[in-house]
């Protein structure tokens, strides 16, 4: 069974991955601090006191959090993705489902962090070039450019 990753969804996150963030989001909570719930996270990310994000796949309707990586970007604070809303309000220490968690204070889970923090980077480094107009569409753009420019000159030879 292959399932459709939401639009919010910005990157793939490796599976070996999971378990680690599920760990460091634990750690975090029982050394150090944490926001849970997408209001929270979103009110810790706009006023810059996160210093990581963990979302939920599973959200529905989807539109809940895909706010959030448009402002942990814009506010440069790096963040990934987990499958299951469930397992993060779990580690989260709650005991219902978690849309997403921020990270305030990592405590003890410091070399986590900077594992996660690689990864975030690495997995926004091969995003970016899709994000940025390939050469092909550089070339499209500079002839669009050029055209009225002909068209313009043409008209002049006519007159």
């Amino acid at each position: 069974m292959t399932s459709k990753k939401p639009m919010y969804v910005r990157f793939e996150v490796p599976q070996d991955l999971h378990e680690k963030i599920y760990e460091f989001v634990r750690v975090s909570r029982e050394t150090g601090k944490i926001k849970k719930g997408v209001n929270e996270t979103t009110k810790s990310v706009e006023r810059g006191l996160a210093k990581f994000v963990v979302l939920a796949e599973n959200v529905d309707p989807p539109e809940i959090v895909a706010h959030l990586p448009l402002i942990c970007e814009e506010k440069n604070i790096p963040y990934l993705y987990v499958p299951d809303k469930k397992k993060l309000g779990e580690v989260a220490g709650i005991n219902v489902s978690a849309s997403s968690v921020a990270v305030l204070e990592v405590g003890d889970g410091k070399s986590l962090y900077d594992d996660l923090v690689s990864a975030f980077s690495d997995l926004r480094a091969k995003l970016a070039p899709k994000e940025q107009p390939s050469q092909a569409e550089k070339v499209e753009e500079q002839k669009k450019e050029e055209k009225p420019k002909k068209g313009k000159a043409k008209a002049e030879k006519k007159e």
